[in-house]
């Protein structure tokens, strides 16, 4: 896709703007009256649909000025970037819990996680269509990192250690930036720094900006070789992840409670990984001469969909037969001591 500068102006500008307008309606920050509250379930039912309709009229944008295969392109990168946000959310929430964070104050947490997330993955963006264009043969290497990362979650999980294990609160970030200033021992408000006792100390919110970016680092250097598997559209790969990461602060809401459920999130992810990661393996070998099959986006796009929808049914599932089981063992217990 040849992007005029003016459009990719446009568009970053028009992404700012919708992130003022969340911050302006749901934080209001211009409000000297306006308390920080609770994100309720229904802001996040409401401002997750939003932004999944403005995710498809885009891609319907680009079906119109550009055609089907850059649109399927767009909606294949969208997905993937929206299916690896979740294993995102999922850390997001060890961090928010492993700080104790006040619920009044994880939306505004998560929004400074997001523009911070944006920046790093333009970044990294600009660096791996700079990469692509003069080395073909670097998808030699994002394809072997993938998978590699695929195997690294499954081996994890087999061996029953998971993010759950990691401490955030004492990363290298953070002790770091332990070591410079002095931290308070309780929130306040949303300030990042106050002064205390003639000195100026720094509070935990910004301890967990800190954890929150390092974490936003290493989730961009997951993601991007994935969606470069499936364009090397810099434009599409952008938008992409841009629309994926807006709906990201409101999906943490809607996940929240059900983080513990999706037990099998991590074994769809390292899947949609290992595709991905073949696709690129096989398009590199196409680049270099060999006569391979190369996987099309739209059986990428089914396959993504596919893999999904079967890990969160299939956790959905699990759910509920490991809570009837645990009602069942309660019940047994509860008779045993009533005899």
């Amino acid at each position: 896709m040849d992007v005029p500068l003016w459009v990719w102006i446009a568009t970053i500008v028009g992404i700012l703007a919708v992130l003022a307008i969340d911050l302006a309606i749901v934080d209001r920050p211009w409000s000297k009256k306006h308390q920080p509250t609770e994100f309720s379930m229904k802001q996040a039912g409401w401002w997750s649909a939003f932004y999944i309709i403005l995710a498809i009229l885009f891609g319907l944008g680009i079906w119109y000025v550009e055609g089907g295969a850059k649109a399927s392109e767009y909606f294949a990168g969208y997905v993937t970037e929206k299916s690896l946000s979740v294993d995102n959310l999922f850390v997001f929430y060890l961090i928010l819990t492993s700080f104790a964070v006040p619920k009044k104050y994880q939306h505004e947490v998560l929004l400074v996680g997001i523009m911070l997330a944006l920046v790093m993955r333009g970044v990294f963006i600009a660096i791996g269509a700079q990469a692509i264009n003069a080395w073909s043969e670097v998808f030699y290497l994002f394809g072997a990192f993938l998978i590699y990362t695929a195997i690294k979650i499954v081996r994890d999980h087999v061996k029953g250690e998971s993010e759950e294990d990691d401490d955030y609160t004492n990363s290298f970030a953070v002790r770091m930036v332990k070591k410079v200033w002095p931290v308070t021992d309780d929130y306040h408000g949303s300030h990042l720094t106050v002064k205390k006792d003639g000195r100026r100390h720094v509070t935990p919110m910004l301890m967990v900006i800190v954890a929150i970016g390092v974490t936003d680092l290493v989730f961009a250097v997951d993601s991007i070789p994935a969606i470069f598997g499936l364009t090397q559209d810099a434009y599409i790969v952008f938008t992409a992840n841009a629309f994926a990461l807006l709906g990201l602060r409101v999906l943490y809401f809607l996940l929240a409670g059900l983080m513990d459920k999706l037990s099998y999130i991590s074994w769809g992810l390292a899947a949609i990984m290992v595709f991905i990661g073949v696709k690129m393996l096989l398009h590199a070998l196409h680049e270099n001469g060999v006569h391979v099959v190369e996987i099309s986006t739209g059986l990428s796009l089914t396959v993504i969909l596919g893999v999904m929808t079967v890990t969160i049914v299939a956790s959905v599932i699990k759910a509920r037969s490991d809570a009837k089981r645990l009602k069942a063992q309660e019940e047994t217990v509860g008779t045993a001591s009533v005899e």
